[in-house]
């Protein structure tokens, strides 16, 4: 039987970006499901190596049924010991199966903002090598609370709880930090005019295209780190 990554998708015609990226380059195979579109989301089973959460323009507190079950297929995920990935609404979604609360962040985040490395041995572990501060990509409104026996692992000027590690195979983000070239110039050209706002927490869509390129290839440093480090715990 060949284990497999299932990586969820929440929004019509998104790619996964630079964790799918990853996976193919290292030869870990994986499968994308499409709940939120009908798709029937699996019972948990051996054939599972891992469960990897996209972000989505709705709240993980909707009450959607795909959202329960895959809050509910987390939450057996994690029982079983299965490692598991969340990036911005699939953070929060690891969050509400660890019975922790997700709540409206002070400000909107939104576009290129720094992160900061929190002064622990899970921060060093999961993000070494990675400078500080760092770059991050950012594009959210909410934000979750750390769960009991989580670490917090880096924060920003704007949203402390940037991302945290439970366990020694679950990483949940607040963050995009699976941004590649298309996959931002494909959002910021669709969302264009969700993108007008400027404030210290939200740039604009120039402000965003400005270091596009740059901000990319930093942000992909950051992702292949937290990606390798997450992979490392997967059985194939």
């Amino acid at each position: 039987m060949t284990r497999q990554v299932l990586i969820f998708l929440h929004m019509d015609d998104e790619h996964p970006g630079y964790i799918a990226d990853y996976l193919y380059k290292k030869g870990i195979p994986y499968r994308i499901v499409r709940s939120y579109q009908g798709e029937a989301i699996p019972q948990l089973d051996e054939s599972m190596a891992g469960l990897v959460f996209m972000g989505g323009v709705m709240s993980a507190n909707d009450d959607i049924p795909w959202i329960r079950q895959e809050i509910a297929l987390i939450h057996s995920a994690l029982q079983a010991n299965i490692p598991v990935l969340g990036h911005c609404l699939g953070g929060q979604l690891i969050s509400r199966a660890l019975g922790a609360p997700v709540t409206t962040n002070p400000v909107g985040e939104v576009g290129w903002h720094q992160c900061f490395k929190q002064n622990n041995n899970h921060s060093i572990e999961w993000l070494e090598n990675i400078g500080n501060p760092f770059m991050m990509f950012h594009w959210h409104y909410e934000t979750f609370a750390i769960p009991d026996k989580a670490q917090l692992l880096f924060s920003s000027d704007h949203c402390h709880n940037q991302a945290y590690s439970y366990g020694d195979n679950v990483l949940a983000m607040q963050g995009h930090v699976e941004m590649t070239k298309p996959l931002l110039t494909e959002w910021i050209t669709r969302w264009t005019d969700d993108l007008q706002v400027t404030a210290p927490s939200i740039q604009n869509y120039e402000q965003i295209k400005k270091s596009l390129s740059a901000n990319i290839v930093a942000l992909n440093q950051v992702a292949e780190q937290l990606y390798k480090r997450w992979s490392s715990t997967l059985s194939l």
